[in-house]
């Protein structure tokens, strides 16, 4: 048996604070419930960079700036450089799909650009492989 108390009404205890960071917040109130966004499933090897606003070049007016968190500020900071979405959600010690949501608002912003990854070229046949041995013998 456990000398904790029983749970009495919304007071969660001490589990709720942590001595170094504060309250805990969870996950889903980063992302304001939302468990998709509506890019799909971002690769976690994607590379994810900031978009420089430059005057006059189509970016986000200041009178129509988004409404940032301070996780969509870290995110923007760290993407600077290139960096994987893997990353970013280990830099940030966030789990990945609450990563996916945030980048999923600065896309929504064009605050941020993905690059996919590219594919892998396809290995080549028996066939080819064995005419390049046979040219290799012929020399």
């Amino acid at each position: 048996m456990t000398d904790r108390p029983p749970f009495q009404g919304a007071d969660f205890g001490e589990g709720w604070l942590d001595d170094d960071a504060g309250p805990v917040v969870p996950a889903f109130a980063l992302t304001g419930g939302r468990t998709c966004t509506v890019h799909g499933d971002l690769d976690l090897v994607s590379l994810v960079v900031t978009v420089e606003a430059r005057p006059g070049a189509g970016g986000v007016a200041s009178h129509q700036a988004p409404v940032l968190g301070p996780e969509h500020e870290m995110i923007l900071t760290l993407a600077r450089s290139p960096l994987s979405i893997a990353e970013l959600a280990s830099d940030l010690d966030l789990a990945l799909g609450v990563v996916r949501i945030l980048l999923g608002d600065l896309l929504d912003n064009g605050l941020v650009q993905i690059r996919q990854p590219m594919r892998v070229a396809q290995f080549p046949t028996e066939r080819v492989l064995k005419d390049v041995i046979n040219g290799l013998r012929a020399l």
